[in-house]
């Protein structure tokens, strides 16, 4: 919940409808409200609906690709400040290049991220600094030089 007492809201923009239902169901029990999207154009006519607090967002989707998202969001009024953080089955280096400098929270592969790292992930990026845990994700050297 925010300051307000609202449902912090998150938009899961991803293609494969089973994840994106796995993502969702977790999220919602940890009481976000979360919508979400299978294809680049309907993430962008939620997005901008619902200004949501948080996107969740897969590079690899119909459409309009992650990237041209996210590059859509930051030219805009309203996607500027928005908290992105991409989940992808690419590694970041064989990601589209310059996507940190568009302003990401953060980025995990996939197949890398347990259900619970997501969770956590998640509250990192929307739970006021008071209410934090520390968490470190276990990364191997290499993803660690590949975030610096």
């Amino acid at each position: 919940m925010d300051q307000f007492g609202k449902s912090q809201k998150i938009v899961i923009v991803e293609d494969n409808i089973s994840l994106a239902d796995i993502y969702k169901t977790r999220l919602e029990i940890l009481g976000y409200q979360c919508f979400t999207a299978y294809d680049g154009i309907a993430a962008l006519n939620i997005i901008e609906r619902e200004i949501p607090n948080l996107v969740l967002l897969d590079l690899m989707v119909p459409k309009i690709a992650g990237d041209q998202i996210l590059e859509t969001m930051r030219k805009s009024e309203w996607g500027r400040h928005i908290p992105v953080f991409i989940i992808s089955n690419l590694n970041e280096e064989d990601a589209p290049a310059g996507l940190r400098d568009m302003g990401i929270e953060g980025y995990a592969v996939k197949a890398n991220i347990s259900d619970n790292q997501l969770d956590e992930l998640v509250d990192n990026i929307l739970k006021p600094a008071d209410q934090k845990e520390d968490i470190s994700l276990e990364a191997t050297e290499e993803e660690r030089t590949s975030f610096s």
